[in-house]
Parts: structure tokens; sequence; C-alpha cells
């Protein structure tokens, strides 16, 4: 069952920040909605007990920055254009227009997907009238593909290393949106998880999936 997503406020995380860019960051994270999470660090998504990393690829090297023009999430059927966006005047990152459920939101002033450091990008769960872009984002399960198509002709291709819930409570977005490994190149997908709150129009948690550049290609029709 769905309900309609809290007042839309997105926030990202983006390359390795100063301490003021992440105070502007913890900013923006509370006004997404008044709904980012909190993190306890948060229980995988459906993989407690699971560890993380067991099994997965090496990490490619970091490409070029380039913009990102489509998100593919094969597991769960996401194919979804991808636009930039900035800071609306409380100093948060606008979602996408809830006109565009079907569309993912990429923080235009962070890491592109790809390049060393943590690209963010955010989504939608649902409407008020229909599942959004993100609707099935927690079950996204470690060892999984996301792709990134991009405006160089690339297709960055990283692979899923947890996918977490994060409460409200105790919010730590270093640990949320923080790189996991220096250097290398992560992506994080966010949208609203648990519960929803009708009286105050929100969600309870948000579900994040980190992934890492394992590999790249081409996009059909573009030269090598």
């Amino acid at each position: 069952m769905t309900g309609p997503e809290a007042e839309a406020r997105a926030t990202a995380g983006g390359r390795l920040l100063t301490f003021a860019a992440w105070s502007v960051l913890v900013l923006g994270l509370w006004l997404w909605g008044k709904e980012i999470t909190g993190v306890p660090p948060g229980a995988p998504a459906g993989q407690a007990g699971t560890p993380v990393g067991a099994g997965l690829p090496a990490a490619r090297a970091p490409l070029s920055a380039a913009m990102p023009a489509r998100l593919d999430v094969p597991s769960i059927g996401v194919q979804a254009p991808v636009i930039a966006r900035g800071l609306d005047t409380e100093g948060a990152i606008d979602p996408p227009p809830y006109e565009l459920p079907g569309t993912v939101g990429w923080w235009g002033a962070g890491a592109a997907p790809g390049a060393a450091g943590t690209a963010l990008m955010v989504g939608h769960v649902d409407t008020k009238s229909k599942p959004a872009v993100f609707f099935g984002l927690s079950s996204v399960q470690p060892g999984e593909k996301v792709r990134v198509a991009r405006a160089d002709g690339t297709v960055a291709e990283f692979t899923v290393e947890d996918v977490r819930v994060y409460e409200r409570a105790g919010f730590d977005p270093h640990k949320a949106y923080g790189p996991r490994v220096p250097g290398r190149a992560e992506l994080r997908l966010v949208t609203c998880g648990g519960s929803y709150d009708k009286a105050a129009k929100r969600y309870s948690a948000n579900v994040v999936v980190s992934a890492y550049l394992t590999g790249v290609g081409t996009r059909p029709g573009t030269a090598a």
C-alpha cells in the first residue's frame, strides 16, 4: 500500500567534501521533506546478518566527470531519465517535481556518477495515487548492478555493496553518504522508507542503496 510521499526537499552527498560543505549537506538532508533519515548505522534492508562486501568484485579506477543521462536498475525494472537538481532557497537539494514521478534527481554540484567521490541520486517512492521510480528500491540486493548512461557516451556500471534503512534518530550523514573507500567512485540511491505518518506527512526512514564503480561500457551508437 502506498501513501503520499512527504513534501519534497531532497539532498545529496558529493565529493570528498570539506566540513563546511558537509554542514550545508546536513541542513539539506533534514530539509528534504523534513523526512531524511536518522542513522544508527542502519540495518541492511532485507539483508540482516549478511556480510557487506562478501564475494563482490574489485573496484574499477574512477572515470573522468560526465553528466548522467539515464539510470538503469535492471533488478527492479528501472530505466529512468536523470535531471540535475540544485539548491532551493532553504539550502536543500530539490528532488524531481512530483509531476515527474518516473524521473531521478542527481545533485549536480556533487560528484558525477563514475568519477571519484560519492554521487547522490534521489527519487520519489510514490505519489498520491501510484508507485514512483524508486518504489522497489528496498528490494535491491548486494551484488546486483546499477548502470548510469553518461553524456560522454560511456555507461558506468556499479555493483551494489549494501542496502540500508536509516531511521531519523541519531542521523549521521557521513555514515550514510560519505565515501566508503577514499578515491573510489561511489553511488548512493536514496528514497523514502519505513512507515508513513499521515499526521506528520512524512516517512519514518530512508532507504539508501550504496554501490561502487566496477565496470564501464559504451552506449549503443556511440564511439568508444
